[in-house]
């Protein structure tokens, strides 16, 4: 396969508020990163968990972490967004809504059945991801095919 890192600039939107979280983020970005960039925010990015604790005033850190991640976003050509939960991570939303106001294309990952309303997901987050995947199997294989993810960035 040709090298497209260069190409293909993913931006991983997932919540990363506990370990098992960051975890799995650290994980998955792991598996995509053979053939991508991955801007991955725990750790390519500023937490402002970390930055408070280094002293700096929460408003600032609130703005430091905002500009990062917006600046990132901007560079990428695609989001991987984590879904996960009885409903989906309020920072991922606005990730999913910013990028597609970028004409970024958004793919959403749903490896959990829960949702809070019947009828699944809200519908601005369904709809706002040009593709969805079950498993993190099937969102590699999709990402890791050259024409797939060529046509997206199309």
């Amino acid at each position: 396969m040709s090298d497209h890192r260069n190409q293909l600039r993913i931006y991983l939107a997932a919540p990363l508020f506990n370990d098992m979280e960051r975890s799995f983020n650290a994980r998955l970005a792991a598996l995509l990163e053979p053939f991508s960039d991955v801007f991955l925010p725990q750790r390519d990015g500023k937490l402002m968990r970390d930055l408070v604790r280094q002293g700096m005033a929460l408003e600032s850190a609130r703005q430091l972490v905002f500009e990062a991640d917006i600046d990132a976003l901007k560079r990428c050509s695609h989001v991987v967004a984590v879904l996960d939960g009885r409903t989906v991570d309020e920072g991922v939303a606005f990730e999913i809504g910013y990028a597609r106001a970028l004409n970024k294309f958004c793919i959403g990952l749903k490896t959990d059945d829960r949702a809070l309303l019947p009828s699944g997901d809200n519908p601005m987050i369904l709809a706002g991801c040009h593709e969805m995947f079950g498993s993190v199997v099937a969102l590699v294989d999709y990402l890791r095919n050259d024409d797939a993810w060529m046509r997206s960035t199309g």
